[in-house]
């Protein structure tokens, strides 16, 4: 096994201008309570380092930002190798309230808010929020039904543009 010494190692800038002129653009395609954080959560770090970051809601990820499921998403057990619980164990009845009970017990001890006040958070520091113009006429949800920090409903060329000269992560 090979060391890399110490003094080659790539070292992150922590000095106040290191967001500056940077900008993150992250797709939340997925509306699960697991799946939901990785986003918001590197959304709140981002804006934390003054980057100016964008969020694009599609498909379940509308879960995310509809002010009726926001509140209450759900973790599912089912296929999903990393609990280490097999598929015949996971999908018995009340194994997916359980793991969500479980998993918002775990995030809450870690003292990471809710959803819903992420998203505030979020909103609170200038991040940028925004729905997916497909996804809202597929499910036949207006700005009205959404979270109130949503800035407005745009089509997938509308965030490619905003997007532009960022880093873009999909989730």
């Amino acid at each position: 096994m090979t060391t890399v010494p110490s003094t080659a190692r790539p070292k992150p800038s922590f000095d106040d201008t290191a967001g500056e002129g940077r900008k993150l653009s992250l797709i939340c395609s997925k509306g699960s309570l697991d799946m939901a954080y990785p986003g918001l959560i590197l959304a709140n770090a981002a804006l934390g380092e003054g980057v100016e970051t964008h969020l694009f809601f599609t498909f379940w990820g509308f879960e995310i930002i509809n002010k009726k499921t926001m509140g209450d998403l759900q973790f599912s057990p089912v296929g999903n190798p990393a609990t280490h619980m097999p598929t015949a164990v996971s999908g018995l009845p009340g194994m997916q309230s359980m793991a969500t009970r479980m998993m918002r017990q775990q995030i809450a001890a870690l003292d990471v808010p809710p959803v819903p006040e992420l998203l505030d958070m979020i909103t609170a520091a200038g991040g940028h929020l925004w729905a997916c113009r497909m996804s809202a006429d597929m499910n036949k949800l207006t700005k009205d039904d959404l979270y109130e920090g949503v800035e407005a409903i745009i089509t997938a060329t509308d965030f490619i543009e905003l997007s532009a000269g960022g880093q873009t992560l999909f989730i």
